[in-house]
């Protein structure tokens, strides 16, 4: 399902030496300053690699992040802030607001950041492997754990270490509550959408289908509402994307709910439902069009020219012709002017964030290597020459090529 998902680009971020000269006075210092240099080139590197995979990542991820906290945590697991923590400068951009770059000299920053990019990551990396033409099952559910795993690396940021942070977030920035909430939710839904799948290919209740697809639509109206207080500049191609993912599953719900309606004798009710999800549909439809249309940052996806996307509407109207053809024949029953209320509840398949941790802080750092960073030194600094602030370029992302569309779904 190549171009199903929308995806906001990666955070870009300057250059970081960590050359700490005067500062890290012994070869244990050294040592550090260099790995961490090289650690933080190589995972910039992967975000951008197509042949990246998760074992990949976790690698290097552990190596940086366990590096990296050498600079945060407390040798000794006590709460007194690490003198190493606001030594080092770093700028980092944010997913929506284009090169407009902010800096903090906080290495809390730098975790939290680098940390937000390994969650957009896997969004993408599950986006990647959803594109594929022939996805297999243990690769459907690495689309859906990677998207949890997403859930639950933003939801850990917000919850225990954007907090920490001494300058205060900007509104509209990706550290924002309003935006990191929109991230985590989007990442539910769209794992609950491979839940769907898999329960479409499989023949499950349709009640079920119902309720799940319920929940999903909702997923995606709280994205929206949580978006809707942004400036539309940055978040009006997302917002559209939200907008017509939920109309889709809310005609998914409708039309699954008219399978449950009419296996229960309500024939009419049946007609009334499929008839909302016509009309959902439509306004699925419609929204595709102006998504493909609308500036923004982000790539474009592409949902209504899916086979998931087109094996709605021929059920969709398939059924209601077999609803309206029994009515005429069997059951003679109204159909009522109001839709029938979707109050579902799933009981199975719902979507939680895996649990995220930052690795375990690196061996390498003891009380001696510690030590050997003396900030009564300070930099030395080549004070001769005025040093140009250095431009944050836009991560370059590979392109994601359309598959042809085989009607397999991401399950």
């Amino acid at each position: 399902m190549t171009h199903w998902f929308h995806r906001n680009p990666l955070k870009a971020t300057a250059t970081v030496s960590f050359n700490f000269f005067g500062v890290a006075s012994t070869p244990g210092a050294s040592k550090i300053c260099s790995e961490l240099r090289t650690a933080r080139a190589r995972l910039l590197d992967l975000f951008t690699d197509n042949t990246c995979n998760k074992d990949m990542m976790k690698n290097a991820t552990d190596s940086y992040f366990s590096l990296l906290l050498g600079f945060i945590d407390s040798l000794d697991g006590g709460t007194q802030d690490n003198k190493l923590r606001y030594i080092q400068n770093f700028k980092w951009t944010d997913t929506l607001l284009g090169n407009a770059a902010s800096a903090q000299q906080d290495a809390v920053f730098e975790l939290i950041s680098m940390g937000f990019n390994l969650a957009l990551w896997y969004t993408k990396y599950a986006s990647r492997l959803a594109g594929k033409e022939d996805i297999t099952e243990e690769e459907a559910k690495e689309v859906h754990k990677s998207l949890k795993i997403a859930a639950g690396i933003f939801k850990h940021l917000k919850e225990s270490h954007i907090p920490k942070l001494i300058t205060p977030v900007e509104k509209g920035r990706d550290l924002e509550s309003r935006v990191i909430d929109a991230y985590i939710v989007q990442c539910q839904a769209e794992a609950q959408e491979v839940t769907i799948a898999r329960a479409i290919e499989l023949k499950h209740n349709p009640g079920l289908i119902a309720a799940l697809a319920y929940e999903t639509a909702n997923y995606y109206q709280k994205v929206d509402h949580t978006l809707s207080s942004l400036d539309p500049v940055y978040i009006a191609k997302w917002r559209s994307y939200t907008q017509l993912k939920m109309c889709f599953y809310t005609a998914y719900s409708y039309c699954y709910h008219g399978q449950t309606l009419l296996s229960s004798d309500k024939c009419g009710e049946a007609i009334r439902s499929l008839q909302e999800a016509e009309k959902f549909y439509g306004k699925a439809e419609t929204l595709c069009k102006e998504y493909g249309q609308t500036k923004g940052p982000g790539t474009t996806a592409k949902p209504s020219g899916h086979v998931f996307f087109q094996k709605l509407g021929k059920l969709m109207r398939s059924t209601l012709e077999k609803c309206q053809r029994e009515n005429g024949f069997i059951y003679f029953q109204k159909v009522p002017p109001e839709a029938p209320n979707l109050e579902l509840k799933a009981n199975f398949g719902l979507v939680e964030p895996v649990p995220f941790e930052f690795p375990a802080i690196s061996s390498q750092w003891t009380t001696e290597t510690q030590a050997g960073f003396d900030l009564t030194k300070g930099p030395k600094d080549d004070k001769t020459k005025p040093k140009k602030e250095e431009e944050v370029k836009p991560m370059k992302e590979p392109d994601i090529k359309p598959q042809r569309d085989s009607g397999c779904q991401i399950s």
